[in-house]
């Protein structure tokens, strides 16, 4: 359109309608008027016209899809190295306690900026940060469970071959850890009710439910009087759980499998046999595999996606490939029917640094501008282990790797 008007309005008075017109500032994109007419403009009254203007209804409003986007991440496994180096960085800086915070650090953005983000906590927690011990049966500081929600996580998943390390008690104490942080948390519980209410969170209007379980207990047995306390892999169980979290109302079910053989990037029969026909199940729209310790590769069966194992997250173990990991973002969208899936599966390689247990983005196009000089050979060479792995799987060409 040509400058010069700022704006017009329409003043009707009775019958008769007169077009007011103003110059537009000097400033403005058009330039000041110069052609304006002295006078207003007046129009002849219209020919008498019934309008019907219909009533507003719901259906005249068209929402948009709905979206959300739900991230998980590896193993946190709290070797005694690993909060030691913590309790010296929070003492460093005139702290009391421990600063977990500085090791998630230059990978936050891919916890944060989403709107659902679950860890995996692997090992029991003490509430007083006392009474700690590492492998074979852990117990860590529970200060991370308050730093690990301070950069951007909301829940953990908790059903591990850790879960009854320290006995039951101990599984109810990281429960209340987790919880006096403000995270949700799903595979163990403190009651047999607990244990029946599946872990619904609503996003963006989506309601998502996670279940956990774990292929066993390093020997632990279930209390008879507490069966209850941590989910073991059962699939007939598992299937039934799913199903009851949609009928509750879930518009997706994420499962978690703690499961495979360690430190082997290639699923084992259970994973192989299992995995597929969960996925298969209507009622189950993701799986997310840990325990190997190593990155698996991830398959895509039907349009839905099977990470079989995302590596560590925070650990001491030392080997390379244990130090190689993933993190996953996962949209979630509506589609014309309602319905939802997984359309999107964001894949984040990221690489732990022994020197400091700081987890780096090892993609060389997300490269942290803070990355130590001395690191880049090993994150380059961490994404290329990563990557020959994620191409063995059948996901691999329809997966977005974030870095390449």
């Amino acid at each position: 359109m040509g400058g010069g008007l700022a704006g017009k309005a329409v003043v009707c008075a009775g019958l008769i309608c007169v077009v007011l017109a103003w110059p537009a500032p000097a400033d403005a994109p058009g330039g000041p008027a110069t052609d304006l007419p002295s006078t207003p403009t007046v129009i002849p009254p219209p020919a008498q016209v019934n309008v019907s203007v219909p009533a507003a209804t719901d259906a005249s409003v068209v929402p948009l899809p709905r979206t959300a986007t739900v991230s998980f991440s590896g193993d946190v496994l709290l070797h005694s190295v690993v909060w030691g180096t913590a309790a010296t960085r929070a003492e460093s800086t005139d702290e009391d306690g421990y600063d977990f915070r500085t090791m998630f650090a230059p990978v936050s953005p891919w916890i944060e900026d989403v709107d659902w983000s679950v860890c995996h906590m692997e090992v029991n927690l003490a509430a007083d940060n006392s009474g700690l011990s590492s492998f074979p049966v852990f117990r860590g500081p529970g200060a991370i469970a308050s730093d690990l929600s301070e950069i951007g996580f909301d829940a953990c998943s908790t059903a591990s071959n850790h879960s009854l390390d320290g006995r039951t008690p101990a599984t109810f104490e990281t429960i209340d850890v987790l919880e006096a942080a403000g995270l949700r948390h799903t595979g163990t519980a403190r009651s047999a009710r607990e244990s029946e209410q599946n872990v619904h969170i609503e996003v963006n209007g989506i309601r998502i439910a996670h279940l956990a379980y774990t292929y066993w207990f390093n020997g632990f047995l279930l209390p008879a009087d507490e069966p209850w306390a941590a989910n073991e892999i059962d699939e007939e169980r598992i299937l039934a759980d799913a199903e009851i979290a949609r009928l509750e109302g879930a518009d997706v079910v994420v499962v978690s499998l703690h499961w495979g053989d360690q430190y082997r990037h290639e699923p084992n029969r259970q994973q192989a046999d299992l995995g597929p026909r969960l996925l298969a199940s209507p009622h189950i729209d993701l799986l997310i595999g840990h325990h190997a310790h190593v990155v698996q590769r991830i398959d895509q069966i039907d349009g839905e996606w099977l990470v079989y194992g995302l590596g560590n997250f925070l650990s001491n173990q030392t080997q390379l490939r244990r130090r190689d990991e993933l993190i996953v973002n996962a949209t979630i969208e509506e589609r014309p029917d309602g319905s939802f899936a997984i359309e999107r599966l964001e894949v984040i390689p990221v690489f732990l640094d022994l020197d400091t247990f700081q987890i780096w983005p090892s993609g060389p196009s997300v490269r942290d501008p803070e990355t130590p000089p001395g690191l880049n050979g090993a994150l380059s060479a961490s994404f290329d282990r990563v990557t020959a792995v994620l191409e063995t799987g059948s996901g691999w060409s329809s997966l977005e790797l974030v870095g390449s």
